[in-house]
This record gives C-alpha cells, sequence and structure tokens, in this order.
C-alpha cells in the first residue's frame, strides 16, 4: 500500500475525527479572542494531548493551528484588534469595511480567502516536502549543524528589528538547552541534583510558561476596565455576489503566491506574509486608493496570503526539522516527546505520517470554513464576554495540562518560573520565540557541532559548500537588517544636507 493511501485511510478512526472537531471548536474560539494568540493554545493543549496517540494528539494540535486562523478574523474585524498577530493585514481593510455595514461580506470572504489560502499552503506540502527532505538527506553533521544556526537566525533576524533582543534570547534558549545529559557522553550537566533535570528542562512546561502564565500576566498588568471597544453589530448581507468573487481573483492569486513563497522561509509567519500580501496586492491593483478604507482586494490579499504560510511552515518543520514559526517550534517539542523527530528521516521512516497531517489539515480547513460561514455570528457574541473569565480559566488549563504530562509538581514550578520569565522578556520587548527555538534545537545544534569537529576538525564545516552557504545566509539574516537602517539613515542625512545647501 502507498504511503499516500495508508496516510488517508488512517483519518478513518473515528477518534482522529473526534479530535478534529474538538480542535476546531476550540481553535474557532481561541482565535476570536484578542490576544490568545495561536501558539498559546497549542503550548495549552499539549499538556493534555500526551495521552493521546501520536496521530489523534497531532489531529488536535494542528487543527487549532488551522481554525485559530479562521477564528482571529473575528475581531480583526469587528473591533480593529488582531485575534492573532496573522491577523495584523485583515485589520487594514477588514474593519473599515465592517464600519461601512459590510461586516458580514467581511467575515464570510475572509473565510473564505483564508480557505483557499490554507488549501494552496497544504498543496505546496504535499508537493514540495518530499524532494525537500530527499535533499536533507545529503547532509551529514557539518551540514545539520549549519541547518540549525541557519534556523535560529533566520527567527531572530525578523523579531521585529529587534535584533540584539532576538540574539538575546536565542542565546538564553541555547545556555537553557546545555542543562542536562550531555549528548555525546551522557553526563549530567547543570541539574543542581536534581533528577528531573537529568533529560533536560521539560519543554512543556517551559512553553507553557512562556506563551500562556506570562500572556495572562501580561494581560492582567495592562487591562483598563472599560476601555474595550464595542464590537460592531450591523452585518449586513453575508456571502460576496458574482461581482464580488471577480474582484476576489486577482487577490486570491496574488496572496496564494506571496504567501507560499514566505511559508517555506524559517520562523516567518502569518502576520508577514499577510502584510506583504497587502502590500503586492496594492501595487497591482487598479484602484489602489481603495486599500486601507474598505477594499474587498486588501482583505482578500491579506488573509489568503498570511494562511498560505501554513502548509509552508509545516513543510520546513517536516523536511528539515527546523519550525516554520512559533507555533512548529512548540509542535516540534509535542511531537518529541511522543517519539516523532521532524526532518529527513521522517520521510524515510514514516511517509505515511507526512500525508496524515496534510489530510487532517485538509479536514481541518473544511471544518473551519463550515463554522466561519454557518456560525460566524455566534463566534462573533465571544467578543462580548468579560476577560477576566478568560484568565481564570487559561490559568486552570496551564496547571492541570502542565501536570498531566508526567504528572509532577516539579513541571508545574518550571511552568510558573518561565511564567514570570516569560513576563519580564515581554516587559523589556525580548522576544519569547528565540528562547524556544534555542530550547529545542540547541542540543541538535551541539550535538552535530562536536560530531563534525571530530571527524574532521573545523575544516569539516568550512569545506562543505552546503554549511558555508546555509552560515553565509545566517550572517546576513543578522547582518542586513542594521546595514539597511544605517544606510537609510546615511541617505537621509544627505538628503537633509541637500536641502538645507539649496535654502
Amino acid at each position: 500500500m502507498s504511503p499516500i493511501v495508508e496516510g488517508f485511510s488512517a483519518l478513518l478512526d473515528p477518534m482522529i475525527l473526534l479530535c478534529i472537531a474538538a480542535g476546531a471548536l476550540l481553535g474557532m474560539l481561541v482565535g476570536a479572542f484578542p490576544g490568545v494568540t495561536a501558539t498559546m493554545a497549542v503550548a495549552l493543549a499539549s499538556g493534555f494531548t500526551l495521552s493521546l496517540e501520536p496521530l489523534p494528539g497531532l489531529a488536535v494540535l494542528l487543527t487549532i493551528y488551522v481554525s485559530a486562523n479562521f477564528g482571529d478574523r473575528v475581531p480583526a474585524i469587528l473591533i480593529n484588534t488582531p485575534g492573532t498577530p496573522a491577523s495584523i493585514a485583515t485589520t487594514f481593510d477588514g474593519y473599515a469595511m465592517a464600519r461601512k455595514g459590510k461586516a458580514g461580506l467581511a467575515l464570510t470572504s475572509s473565510a473564505f480567502a483564508s480557505a483557499w489560502g490554507t488549501l494552496v499552503g497544504i498543496v505546496l506540502l504535499m508537493v514540495a516536502a518530499i524532494p525537500l527532505s530527499r535533499l536533507a538527506l545529503n547532509f551529514g553533521p557539518a551540514e545539520m549543524f549549519a541547518l540549525v544556526v541557519f534556523g535560529l537566525t533566520m527567527m531572530i533576524g525578523v523579531s521585529g528589528g529587534r535584533i540584539v533582543k532576538g540574539l538575546i534570547a536565542g542565546g538564553f534558549g541555547l545556555l537553557l538547552a546545555t542543562v542536562g545529559r550531555d549528548p555525546i557522553t551522557g553526563t549530567p550537566r547543570f541539574t543542581f541534583g536534581a533528577s528531573e533535570l537529568s533529560d533536560g528542562i521539560p519543554f512543556i512546561a517551559a512553553i507553557i510558561g512562556l506563551f500562556g502564565i506570562a500572556e495572562v500576566m501580561n494581560q492582567i498588568l495592562v487591562h483598563r476596565k472599560g476601555r474595550g471597544v464595542e464590537p460592531i453589530k450591523d452585518f449586513g448581507r453575508w456571502f460576496p455576489t458574482r461581482e464580488d468573487w471577480r474582484t476576489m481573483f486577482k487577490p486570491l492569486a496574488i496572496g496564494s503566491g506571496v504567501g507560499g513563497v514566505v511559508g517555506i522561509v524559517p520562523a516567518t509567519g502569518g502576520d508577514i506574509a499577510g502584510i506583504l500580501g497587502w502590500d503586492q496586492a496594492r501595487r497591482l491593483s487598479k484602484h489602489p486608493e481603495e486599500f486601507g478604507k474598505g477594499s474587498l482586494e486588501g482583505l482578500t490579499a491579506a488573509d489568503t496570503s498570511s494562511n498560505s504560510t501554513l502548509g509552508g511552515s509545516v513543510t520546513t518543520t517536516l523536511a528539515l526539522g527546523l519550525p516554520g514559526d512559533s507555533v512548529m517550534a512548540v509542535m516540534i517539542g509535542s511531537m518529541v516527546v511522543w517519539g516523532i523527530q521532524p526532518g529527513p528521516s521522517l520521510f524515510a521512516n514514516q511517509p505515511d505520517l507526512v500525508y496524515s497531517i496534510a489530510g487532517i489539515m485538509l479536514i481541518a480547513t473544511v471544518v473551519a470554513l463550515v463554522i466561519s460561514v454557518l456560525r460566524m455570528r455566534g463566534v462573533a457574541k465571544l467578543l462580548e464576554l468579560p476577560q477576566h473569565f478568560l484568565w481564570a480559566v487559561i490559568l486552570v488549563f496551564c496547571m492541570v495540562g502542565t501536570y498531566a504530562v508526567n504528572n509532577s509538581v516539579f513541571d508545574v514550578a518550571v511552568m510558573l518560573v518561565f511564567g514570570v520569565v516569560g513576563l519580564f522578556l515581554k516587559r523589556f520587548g525580548i522576544p519569547p520565540g528565540p528562547v524556544v527555538l534555542g530550547l529545542i534545537l540547541g542540543g541538535l545544534a551541539e550535538g552535530n557541532l562536536r560530531r563534525a569537529l571530530e571527524i574532521g576538525g573545523p575544516a569539516n564545516i568550512l569545506t562543505s559548500p552546503i554549511a558555508l552557504g546555509l552560515l553565509a545566509v545566517s550572517a546576513l539574516a543578522l547582518l542586513a537588517p542594521p546595514l539597511r537602517n544605517a544606510w537609510r539613515a546615511r541617505r537621509a542625512r544627505a538628503a537633509e544636507s541637500t536641502t538645507t545647501a539649496t535654502s
């Protein structure tokens, strides 16, 4: 039986279909609450899903990932607040459409655009993952070390212009990864006599603390009563007309292309793709002046582009073992606990699993689209719930989910410590993504570096074209933003000097 048939037939299990349904509902709810990100939701769910078999557990996590990118459009359109970072560009035109009495059209069009973008990403996963993994099978320790460095620097390089803070976060994550057994000799390091740390810092506890506890504490500290925005309740008509579909066709194509390309780049997410897709559609539109003022083209391009990255993110995660975005960084932690090691070997040992993942995402997209179209008004009602109820629920789930992983109070303590650490990181503007990436990939980087040096010394790395190429791109990812800023500042000073001289 071919891997494709095996992979898709495994999804006929009623348990998996039930997990997809539960994940879709949870993801839609999570996306509809501003500030509760898909990363946070997947981290919380990880604690509960680890008691399941790998495929049902992945079904829950992947469906949350997919459906949260549908639900997050609701607050973006109705209250001008992104539900998750991926819906930032949705606010550019979605809220303006809602204020014109087209909230229903905006929500439905957004759902169709999101579904189309996700389907494009799934096709990309099925087409590109296997060739990419075959290329990566030729990687030795030197190339794998360079690949991990590339993944780390890409996430640091796109940390919102905060290169130094991204480096600090990545370095902190790598430092945390040294806790536990030496990857070569097996000697315990930095455990301070705690047997619970012999296998390293618990991934799930650290992730839930950084993304769950820290976010709740930060929201509690910055919350101001009575400063909420009243959701728009005049929905107008819901479904696009034939003319609307003609208007949407071009931005659907543009968004698919932009999102597909951006999604393959490790550590870039839907937020970047959405903004790039919106801007590209504006440049190619016959009516660019309407963008930002309630343009259906702008809304469609933004949502298609941001959702097209999902397949690319999963592709780089499965084929290379590098997380495509912060959600995939959390997912890698869960997969490792299940005994699944993302990377080239996954396609050689479990090719059917890759197609099962693609099938899960396909079913999740259909379910999320149905909920979006038929029950969007009910999802919108969630915006009227008081936030403090949500905080209490999240805190309880954090505690119970972390404890359920190993039935360990120690893990709960680790989670609380990382919650405080995450709050400090947030307060100082340090992104948590590179911390998680460093924690997860640190052992892989160290092990491959030491093996490469044992095989042929530094020359083993310096004589590998692939390793040198990846390291060069890594250096470029770090140096390009500050060099670009310096060049722009120099041009601005030169222009100012010219203006002063002529006056």
